[in-house]
């Protein structure tokens, strides 16, 4: 993300980049370091999970969906609210990373559900899938040698491929940790 969510790139930048151009192509793949592999393999560990950090499946596999609306006392966020605020980030973290012409949603409400639960099972699973999706999209930009991870995103206004993704990481972890508390907290 850039500065503040919302506001990773201007018109005017936009206006001035080459649009849809991949991000950070252009190297070589001779040129890479000795180093590049072991990044990205650790990042990948980092992305999926399991290590130090719960994956989405260790957290929500067996949810029970009409258990994604429940709030417990001092907590401020359901399951839905919390698996739908991951699958949004991720998502623009992931459409800014590797398109140009992606536009941000607004801070901070476009990053949020309207809704404390979901509206049915249907949607309960839909989002799960496309947090997995995205992941894995997220995924692939990584071990993607072509893609140079140190290089700035053409588009942007510093971030590298490398940073988006520990952000995702990042960001993931912290709240997977959340819906394990609240899990607990439920009694689930």
């Amino acid at each position: 993300m850039a500065k503040k969510p919302g506001k990773r790139t201007s018109e005017k930048a936009s206006a001035k980049k080459t649009p849809n151009k991949s991000p950070s192509k252009n190297k070589p793949e001779s040129r890479l370091s000795p180093f590049d592999q072991p990044l990205r393999d650790q990042l990948l560990q980092l992305l999926k999970g399991g290590q130090a950090h719960a994956t989405l499946d260790d957290a929500m596999g067996d949810w029970p969906v009409q258990l994604a609306g429940v709030k417990v006392a001092n907590f401020p966020h359901t399951a839905w609210m919390l698996l739908e605020h991951m699958r949004i980030a991720q998502w623009d973290i992931l459409e800014f990373s590797r398109n140009a012409k992606h536009v941000s949603p607004k801070w901070p409400e476009g990053y949020w559900p309207a809704a404390e639960a979901p509206a049915d099972e249907k949607a309960w699973k839909a989002s799960m899938a496309a947090f997995k999706k995205d992941l894995q999209a997220m995924e692939r930009l990584v071990s993607d040698r072509k893609v140079d991870l140190h290089a700035r995103i053409p588009w942007g206004d510093g971030q590298t491929v490398l940073r988006e993704a520990l952000l995702v990481a990042d960001h993931n972890a912290y709240h997977l940790g959340q819906l394990v508390m609240l899990r607990k907290s439920i009694g689930i």
